[in-house]
């Protein structure tokens, strides 16, 4: 059997995302669908991460193991050719045999794009804020997540084990219409990145104190942190193995 690991790039627009549902389209559904049509058997395609409806990805990694002889090249042009137009194989390689896209990642990179500026090519790419902002004490308060923490006040319920992540980059950039957030870290929670962004503009648009803010990553409380930020501004950016 050969192991084979793909790079995808999708746009989050109108998935469910990326996990396999009885109902509704997602990525994994679709990759499967066509590789399960190329390759004549039943393939089970293992993700790197799960983004959530409306999230895109630059740069998401998956696996999967075969006993076809056909060549990578001949695969991936293949998906290609049948995936719709809303979903792209980048690379398609084959890897050792113990090579899992979940668990061996060191690293997730995502961005979030945020826009002061009204926009009607590529409104679905950003989140358009219409309020000003403290940019000085947005940027302030990304350093806060540095760190080993536990990011249940950020995060959606869910069956896990844990909610500690190792965050490794946390900062803002100035893009030419607005901010961008980058955030590396060994794993993240279930809507944690929008959560983050989310209370950071809080914070930054005067609906929080910085004592407020400081409070909310220790108290393992949802409900004391600000609104999730809009899904389609966000983005998986890479997986480092």
């Amino acid at each position: 059997m050969r192991n084979i690991k793909l790079v995808i790039e999708y746009d989050g627009t109108a998935f469910l995302g990326w996990q396999s549902q009885a109902e509704g389209r997602t990525v994994q559904n679709e990759i499967t669908r066509v590789l399960d049509q190329v390759l004549q058997e039943h393939i089970s395609l293992i993700g790197a991460g799960r983004t959530d409806a409306g999230v895109h990805a630059k740069g998401q990694v998956a696996n999967f193991r075969t006993a076809s002889q056909m060549e990578c090249r001949a695969i991936q042009n293949a998906l290609n050719g049948l995936l719709p137009d809303d979903l792209v194989i980048h690379s398609l390689e084959d890897v050792h045999e113990s090579f899992h896209a979940r668990y061996d990642a060191r690293e997730r990179v995502y961005r979030y794009y945020l826009s002061f500026r009204p926009a009607a090519i590529g409104r679905q790419y950003q989140w358009h804020v219409t309020y000003p902002l403290d940019l000085p004490l947005v940027k302030r308060s990304a350093a806060t997540f540095l760190g080993v923490h536990d990011f249940e006040a950020f995060s959606k319920n869910g069956e896990i084990n844990h909610r500690r992540c190792d965050v490794r980059k946390s900062f803002w950039t100035e893009s030419d219409h607005g901010f961008v957030y980058e955030v590396r870290s060994d794993r993240f929670v279930r809507g944690m990145v929008r959560a983050l962004v989310g209370t950071m503009v809080d914070l930054g648009r005067g609906a929080m104190s910085w004592q407020e803010f400081e409070q909310i990553l220790n108290s393992g409380d949802r409900s004391r942190g600000g609104t999730a930020a809009p899904a389609h501004g966000l983005f998986l950016e890479e997986v480092l193995y």
